[in-house]
């Protein structure tokens, strides 16, 4: 089983989601960088369960415990280790899902690649491991703080209820002032009303994130086999529940002419530009200066409070009605998630660029 991430900025994670905690070692990073704890907390406190009415109901405070790799508030160089406890686990809540596959959920590939797996939860497959994602991430931004670039995510679209695709139209910081993290407070309201039905029906529900990094210098990314977008890509589709991921005009640029989308360049004020951003700031694999921004498709989550049929571990059909505390749509906290996946790689790209050169 893969573990870890990145290359030089690397993470290595582990924990299930009803053991003993979470963690992980971020091994690779910069030396003297300012560690702001309650920022790392605080990027927690956005993933964390429990937070509003839309989101599972489980309690957990989530209190994230450097080991290592920070002295007097500043990274060593050294690894960094850290832990997150568990201690609101209801195993039981799981117990009619021992023998029994949900639909579409991780259960059946788990059990047939492994032979074994912990049912509790979810084990290794629950969104809950995403936690140690979350503070390697938030790592990642303090470090990236002091290069000027930023990553910010947001809820652009629940089921039907969309977004314009432009986010230029939207203040991205506003999207932490309402519980779907949605940065338009009128479609933020049908979002969290369309959620809510979907809960009270024991159903879920999909929807879009739109991930925009600013201040990312040109020269990111490799031409070949690891450009820019294919390593954002993969760390975008190995969040739970993803199923699709966008660059700037995306599909949208598949029924369209080179004359209609490329995007030309132009001086502005001694800086070479472009005067439209359809590459989504990714040019041949590699970084162009302008703004990166994508889109990803997520999945109604596979755990529903409604009755499914399925298959138990002898194939045998039976019925199943699945228990305990289950996010109806994974989207408002997931949203931390993709920046901190953005973060990470933008990060070891960065790393990366400099050993290129002399």
């Amino acid at each position: 089983m893969s573990n870890s991430f990145g290359k030089l900025f690397r993470l290595t994670t582990f924990g299930e989601s009803h053991g003993e905690a979470v963690g992980g070692v971020v091994d690779g990073y910069p030396a003297g960088i300012d560690i702001d704890l309650d920022f790392i907390q605080g990027e927690l406190d956005r993933r964390k369960p429990g937070q509003s009415a839309i989101t599972t109901a489980r309690k957990e405070a989530d209190k994230v415990e450097i080991l290592s790799g920070v002295f007097e508030g500043k990274s060593t160089g050294c690894p960094i280790g850290f832990i997150v406890r568990n201690s609101n686990q209801r195993s039981s809540d799981y117990d009619n899902m021992k023998d029994v596959f949900r639909p579409s959920h991780a259960d059946f590939t788990y059990n047939y690649k492994y032979g074994i797996r912990d049912h509790r939860g979810g084990g290794r497959s629950s969104a809950r491991i995403t936690i140690s994602r979350c503070v390697g991430g938030a790592l990642a931004k303090l470090a990236l703080k002091r290069l000027d670039i930023s990553v910010n995510a947001y809820t652009s679209q629940v089921g039907t209820i969309a977004l314009d695709c432009d986010y230029r139209k939207y203040d991205l910081e506003s999207a932490e002032e309402n519980i779907v993290r949605c940065p338009d407070k009128a479609k933020a309201e049908e979002m969290i009303k369309l959620i809510s039905e979907v809960k009270a029906e024991g159903d879920t529900i999909g929807g879009t994130i739109t991930c925009v990094i600013k201040g990312c210098p040109a020269g990111l990314g490799e031409p070949e086999f690891d450009k820019l977008h294919a390593a954002l890509g993969s760390a975008m589709l190995g969040i739970n529940a993803v199923k699709g991921i966008e660059f700037g005009a995306g599909f949208g640029m598949s029924a369209r002419r080179g004359s209609e989308v490329n995007d030309l360049f132009f001086n502005d004020n001694g800086r070479i530009a472009t005067r439209t951003n359809n590459s989504g700031g990714i040019q041949g694999g590699i970084s162009n200066g302008e703004d990166i921004y994508f889109r990803i498709a997520f999945k109604p989550i596979a755990t529903l409070l409604k009755d499914q049929t399925t298959v138990n571990k002898d194939g045998e059909e039976v019925n199943l009605k699945a228990k305990g505390r289950h996010d109806p749509c994974v989207l408002p906290r997931a949203v931390p998630i993709v920046e901190a996946m953005a973060a990470m790689t933008i990060l070891d790209q960065y790393l990366l660029s400099k050993t290129i050169k002399l």
